[in-house]
């Protein structure tokens, strides 16, 4: 089949997967479409890219970017921000509980004035800074809950399925690595990006069908379940061919934990769930080190042993400018530094390691950017949205659970993938879990509009009879 013809066909189903999962009753705010469209271009490629203006690979253009991709999120960011404002009132609620989101960031600015790149990295941190305008706005919707399922579903209805015409139909969904290796890389531009959209998104699309099916009593049940079953399907098929290990692990893992808490023995004793959280991570921290140990050293040429990654790491360790505060907000590998790293590899006889841009470890990551007291920054994050996200489990146990496997998987990811990086898609949604569960603890995570939605035949009986 041409390749015009699939790109046609395609749109096509999209259109039709949209009008299945329409739901007339979820009153959602149009500004849902501002973070749908950041996700969807932080899991995909820049726009310059598709529109063939991306600027050439030289280290001015590294550090500057493209003006274009600057220019839309900078567009998606004022818009978003206009958003919060007119919901000042709420937004001012959620930054009233999420103080170890907030100081982290401050930090982050304020390391902005040690970087050897200040400008750039005053860019980079306003966009990080866009991360959490995103998921304010989605908190902050009048139906939150439905504002979630919404966003998997606009999302992975766009992405999945012109991945997956890309890989088949065209050269643009595959790509040679550096090992020369053929690998499938769909919308993205590389195979664990890939691998990380299809995992965070697949992840919401199976609690939104796992919801559908126990629920029988929800409107248009039928033809939604057809569209989310579709979906997942696309999201099975693309962690399948991806070849991503560390996100098939962590997509495996955190749909366990979701499966899991709800079954009887965790409903009936919501202590266990703090007990799960931490085996789940322990066992999947495990798994992952192990299992994906060799992936770096085989993308740069070298053998698929664990000393692979280890050498990575010290050489990194090694060459850290600060070890307190680090080199400033994403600004090691832009830093005098890097030199001393790429230096140390090449007396190991590492193939081009000067084509390594991040420490494939996001706690390394951070201690490289913003030293031991980012790292102490990012551990109280993701301890206090656990200790949260087993509370609001308590409360709402279709929202606890979700978080809780986003928090857990993506601490497991960045033990071997730089996860806690700007507009990085699990990070976004470690953001997401840990503002959404800082909410509904202070009881602001609540649908405004209509607490129970009944099925029509529940209202009839709920009718009174006169």
């Amino acid at each position: 089949m041409p390749a015009q013809l699939a790109v046609l066909f395609c749109s096509v189903g999209v259109v039709l997967l949209f009008y299945l999962n329409r739901d007339k009753s979820a009153r959602n705010s149009r500004a849902l479409w501002v973070p749908v469209i950041w996700l969807g271009l932080v899991g995909s490629r820049p726009v310059s890219m598709w529109l063939g203006m991306a600027p050439p690979r030289t280290p001015s253009a590294n550090l500057d970017g493209s003006p274009v991709d600057a220019a839309i999120f900078g567009a998606l960011i004022a818009i978003g921000v206009s958003v919060l404002v007119a919901r000042r009132e709420k937004t001012s609620s959620y930054l009233a509980v999420i103080g170890p989101i907030i100081l982290y960031f401050v930090y982050g600015l304020i390391s902005v004035t040690w970087s050897p790149v200040p400008v750039p990295a005053l860019k980079r941190c306003i966009k990080a800074v866009g991360d959490v305008v995103m998921v304010l706005i989605i908190s902050t919707d009048a139906q939150p809950l439905e504002a979630l399922r919404r966003l998997y579903s606009r999302v992975g209805f766009i992405l999945f399925p012109f991945s997956i015409v890309l890989i088949r139909y065209t050269t643009l969904g595959r790509a040679w690595d550096n090992d020369g290796k053929l690998s499938i890389v769909g919308v993205t531009t590389n195979k664990n990006m890939l691998g990380l959209i299809v995992f965070v998104i697949s992840l919401g699309v199976l609690w939104n069908l796992r919801w559908l099916l126990m629920n029988r009593g929800e409107r248009n049940r039928g033809r939604r379940l057809v569209a989310e079953g579709i979906l997942l399907v696309f999201g099975l098929y693309l962690l399948s061919i991806a070849h991503s290990s560390t996100s098939l692990a962590c997509f495996l893992l955190g749909s366990g934990l979701v499966l899991a808490t709800h079954r009887r023995a965790i409903r009936r004793r919501h202590s266990r769930v703090y007990l799960l959280g931490l085996v789940i991570f322990a066992v999947g921290g495990l798994v992952i080190v192990f299992s994906a140990g060799g992936v770096v050293a085989n993308a740069l040429g070298r053998d698929s042993s664990f000393s692979g990654r280890t050498d990575i790491w010290a050489a990194l360790i090694s060459a850290g400018s600060n070890p307190i505060i680090g080199a400033g907000f994403e600004s090691f590998w832009n830093s005098p530094n890097v030199l001393i790293f790429q230096r140390t590899l090449n007396l190991l006889h590492w193939y081009h390691p000067e084509g390594l841009n991040e420490a494939h470890n996001g706690y390394l990551e951070v201690y490289l950017n913003l030293g031991w007291i980012g790292v102490c920054l990012i551990v109280v994050i993701l301890t206090t949205g656990y200790s949260r996200a087993c509370k609001a489990f308590e409360r709402d146990r279709e929202l606890g659970s979700l978080m809780l496997a986003y928090i857990v998987a993506g601490a497991i990811y960045s033990i071997t993938e730089a996860g806690f990086r700007t507009m990085n898609p699990i990070w976004i949604f470690i953001l997401l879990a840990v503002v959404s569960v800082s909410g509904a603890n202070a009881g602001l995570f609540a649908d405004e509009t209509t607490k129970h939605r009944f099925p029509r035949r529940a209202k009839a009986i709920l009718l009174p009879v006169h």
